[in-house]
């Protein structure tokens, strides 16, 4: 009589089982429900699925513009990962990375300090049907262009190295937004002179081709372009504070136009 070899994981309670699969990745969850009955059930289960999502995703949920509703914590996970939702009076967006489940935002461009902005002489606000905000702002003429973008480093996932992107589009006449200086400050850490210093240059249009070493726009597939700010990394544990994505261009007698801006975004590397 032979003795045929078990597979350990076929007399494992399905709790056991659900423990182990939250340890892996929402991808390998996901792969598990194809395993076998059993393995569906476990690999499907809230124990773990509440791993992936953020501890504090049923605080961010709840104050969302519109009401969020999905059976199960997989159904939020996938929810979040594939619908951004708008929080904080329709003024932030917040989703999930598909997959590592890391926290990303867009901040609109009202939650933005941009100089001028306040004078329609200058900056305009205007909808735009592929943005997820009621407005975007439109540059008329600047000669000063200065945009900023706070965001609370405890509102980040912890452990991750993040980039932040300006969103934004080119209107079909534009002027002097070939050369901008861009930068990332932990707020509390390091001083607006200190961060000019090590800025770098990104491109927002530019009519002719330029340097490799400048940052050069890429094509969202919502509509939009993005650029790269810079880029940090966001510590286990520990308090920086605000972080600030910053873009800045004070040449003198140097006026710009035909910038549109959605907002700026934080996602994990």
């Amino acid at each position: 009589m032979t003795t045929k070899s078990l597979n350990p994981f076929t007399i494992l309670p399905e709790g056991c089982i659900s423990e182990i699969i939250s340890f892996t990745t929402p991808a390998d969850a996901a792969r598990s429900s194809a395993i076998s009955k059993g393995f569906k059930s476990a690999a499907e289960s809230d124990v773990v699925w509440d791993k992936f999502l953020p501890s504090d995703h049923q605080d961010i949920v709840s104050t969302s513009v519109s009401v969020v509703v999905t059976d199960c914590k997989k159904d939020l996970y996938f929810r979040l990962s594939h619908s951004p939702i708008l929080l904080r009076e329709g003024r932030l967006s917040f989703w999930l990375d598909k997959t590592s489940g890391k926290k990303c935002y867009l901040l609109s461009a009202r939650r933005l300090v941009i100089s001028f902005s306040d004078i329609q002489l200058f900056w305009e606000w205007i909808s735009d049907t592929d943005s997820r905000f009621p407005e975007v702002a439109f540059l008329n003429t600047v000669d000063l262009l200065d945009i900023r973008g706070k965001i609370g480093t405890r509102a980040l996932s912890l452990g991750t190295k993040y980039a932040a992107y300006l969103v934004f589009k080119i209107s079909e006449r534009y002027h002097g937004l070939e050369s901008t200086n861009a930068m990332v400050r932990f707020v509390n850490q390091e001083s607006e002179d200190e961060a000019e210093k090590r800025a770098t240059t990104v491109i927002l249009a530019a009519r002719a081709p330029r340097h490799l070493k400048e940052k050069l726009p890429e094509k969202r597939t919502d509509g939009w372009l993005e650029v790269e700010i810079g880029n940090f990394y966001n510590g286990e544990g520990d308090d920086n504070g605000d972080v600030e994505a910053w873009l800045l261009d004070s040449r003198p007698f140097h006026a710009k136009c035909g910038l549109i801006i959605e907002g700026l975004e934080f996602c994990p590397i």
